[in-house]
Protein backbone atom coordinates (compact mmCIF):
# COMPACT_ATOMS: atom_id res chain seq x y z
CA UNK A 1 0.00 0.00 0.00
CA UNK A 2 2.72 2.44 1.10
CA UNK A 3 5.38 3.14 -1.54
CA UNK A 4 8.64 5.65 -1.04
CA UNK A 5 7.29 8.91 -3.13
CA UNK A 6 5.99 10.85 0.32
CA UNK A 7 6.07 10.19 3.71
CA UNK A 8 3.32 7.23 5.24
CA UNK A 9 1.57 9.83 7.35
CA UNK A 10 0.75 11.63 4.46
CA UNK A 11 -0.39 8.26 2.38
CA UNK A 12 -2.38 7.14 5.27
CA UNK A 13 -4.21 10.54 5.11
CA UNK A 14 -4.76 10.47 1.26
CA UNK A 15 -5.86 6.62 1.88
CA UNK A 16 -8.42 7.60 4.30
CA UNK A 17 -9.61 10.42 1.97
CA UNK A 18 -9.83 8.53 -1.21
CA UNK A 19 -12.34 6.04 1.28
CA UNK A 20 -13.97 9.18 2.06
CA UNK A 21 -14.88 10.45 -1.61
CA UNK A 22 -15.59 6.85 -3.08
CA UNK A 23 -17.83 6.11 -0.76
CA UNK A 24 -16.53 3.76 1.43
CA UNK A 25 -16.32 5.96 4.24
CA UNK A 26 -19.47 7.70 5.01
CA UNK A 27 -20.15 10.52 7.43
CA UNK A 28 -20.25 9.85 10.98
CA UNK A 29 -18.84 6.09 10.13
CA UNK A 30 -16.00 5.06 12.77
CA UNK A 31 -12.62 4.70 10.88
CA UNK A 32 -10.19 1.88 12.46
CA UNK A 33 -8.91 3.13 15.47
CA UNK A 34 -4.95 4.00 15.29
CA UNK A 35 -3.39 0.81 16.73
CA UNK A 36 -5.97 -1.33 14.25
CA UNK A 37 -4.24 0.95 11.52
CA UNK A 38 -0.83 0.64 12.79
CA UNK A 39 -1.48 -3.81 13.30
CA UNK A 40 -3.37 -3.92 9.79
CA UNK A 41 -0.44 -2.23 7.76
CA UNK A 42 2.67 -3.45 10.38
CA UNK A 43 3.66 0.17 10.23
CA UNK A 44 4.65 2.20 13.79
CA UNK A 45 1.14 3.23 15.51
CA UNK A 46 3.24 6.89 16.32
CA UNK A 47 2.70 7.01 12.26
CA UNK A 48 -0.58 6.11 12.39
CA UNK A 49 -1.37 8.35 14.85
CA UNK A 50 0.15 11.48 13.02
CA UNK A 51 -1.91 10.77 9.69
CA UNK A 52 -5.04 11.15 11.72
CA UNK A 53 -3.98 13.94 13.47
CA UNK A 54 -3.50 15.32 10.03
CA UNK A 55 -7.15 14.32 9.09
CA UNK A 56 -8.70 15.77 12.55
CA UNK A 57 -6.48 19.31 12.14
CA UNK A 58 -8.20 19.39 8.63
CA UNK A 59 -11.24 18.76 9.56
CA UNK A 60 -12.45 15.57 8.01
CA UNK A 61 -12.56 13.84 10.91
CA UNK A 62 -13.33 13.96 14.71
CA UNK A 63 -12.64 12.36 17.81
CA UNK A 64 -15.38 11.38 20.36
CA UNK A 65 -13.48 10.89 23.63
CA UNK A 66 -13.04 7.04 24.24
CA UNK A 67 -14.93 5.88 21.43
CA UNK A 68 -13.16 6.49 18.52
CA UNK A 69 -12.42 8.81 15.33
CA UNK A 70 -15.31 9.35 13.21
CA UNK A 71 -16.03 10.96 9.19
CA UNK A 72 -16.62 14.81 9.58
CA UNK A 73 -20.48 15.32 8.29
CA UNK A 74 -19.28 17.77 5.93
CA UNK A 75 -16.24 15.80 4.75
CA UNK A 76 -16.85 14.78 1.71
CA UNK A 77 -18.12 18.02 0.23
CA UNK A 78 -15.59 19.44 1.78
CA UNK A 79 -12.70 17.08 -0.02
CA UNK A 80 -14.43 17.43 -3.06
CA UNK A 81 -14.46 20.99 -3.08
CA UNK A 82 -10.27 21.13 -2.32
CA UNK A 83 -9.70 18.35 -5.14
CA UNK A 84 -11.73 20.60 -7.76
CA UNK A 85 -10.06 23.91 -6.56
CA UNK A 86 -6.76 21.78 -7.21
CA UNK A 87 -7.54 20.55 -10.22
CA UNK A 88 -8.31 24.03 -11.70
CA UNK A 89 -4.92 25.05 -10.16
CA UNK A 90 -2.65 22.22 -10.97
CA UNK A 91 -4.32 21.23 -14.45
CA UNK A 92 -6.77 23.37 -16.31
CA UNK A 93 -5.02 27.01 -15.21
CA UNK A 94 -1.59 25.77 -16.78
CA UNK A 95 -3.17 24.01 -19.69
CA UNK A 96 -5.27 27.44 -20.87
CA UNK A 97 -2.09 29.07 -20.32
CA UNK A 98 -0.11 26.75 -22.84
CA UNK A 99 -3.00 27.19 -24.71
CA UNK A 100 -2.64 30.39 -25.33
CA UNK A 101 1.03 31.00 -25.50
CA UNK A 102 0.79 28.51 -28.32
CA UNK A 103 -2.24 30.17 -30.26
CA UNK A 104 -5.06 27.20 -29.75
CA UNK A 105 -8.26 28.98 -28.86
CA UNK A 106 -10.53 27.92 -25.99
CA UNK A 107 -13.14 26.46 -27.73
CA UNK A 108 -10.97 23.87 -29.40
CA UNK A 109 -9.64 22.59 -26.25
CA UNK A 110 -13.37 22.43 -24.97
CA UNK A 111 -14.20 20.89 -28.19
CA UNK A 112 -10.94 18.18 -27.49
CA UNK A 113 -12.62 17.56 -24.11
CA UNK A 114 -16.01 16.96 -24.88
CA UNK A 115 -15.19 14.17 -27.37
CA UNK A 116 -13.25 12.56 -25.16
CA UNK A 117 -9.75 10.92 -25.78
CA UNK A 118 -9.21 9.62 -29.30
CA UNK A 119 -8.56 5.80 -29.16
CA UNK A 120 -6.95 3.72 -31.78
CA UNK A 121 -7.28 -0.25 -31.85
CA UNK A 122 -3.87 -1.91 -30.88
CA UNK A 123 -3.74 -4.45 -33.29
CA UNK A 124 -1.64 -6.92 -31.29
CA UNK A 125 -4.06 -6.60 -28.20
CA UNK A 126 -7.15 -5.58 -29.71
CA UNK A 127 -7.37 -2.97 -27.05
CA UNK A 128 -8.43 0.73 -27.55
CA UNK A 129 -4.92 2.71 -26.84
CA UNK A 130 -5.01 6.44 -26.83
CA UNK A 131 -4.05 7.43 -30.04
CA UNK A 132 -0.19 8.81 -31.00
CA UNK A 133 -0.51 12.60 -30.89
CA UNK A 134 3.09 12.85 -31.03
CA UNK A 135 2.86 12.43 -35.09
CA UNK A 136 5.62 10.83 -37.34
CA UNK A 137 6.38 7.05 -37.85
CA UNK A 138 7.19 5.11 -35.04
Amino acid sequence: MFDDRSPIYHQIADAIKNDILSGALGADEQVMSTNQYAAFYRINPATAAKGFAQLVDEGVLYKRRGIGMFVSPDARQRLLTERRERFFAEVVDPMVDEARVIGIPLDEIVDRIQAGPQLNVDETTGTQVPEDTRGGAQ
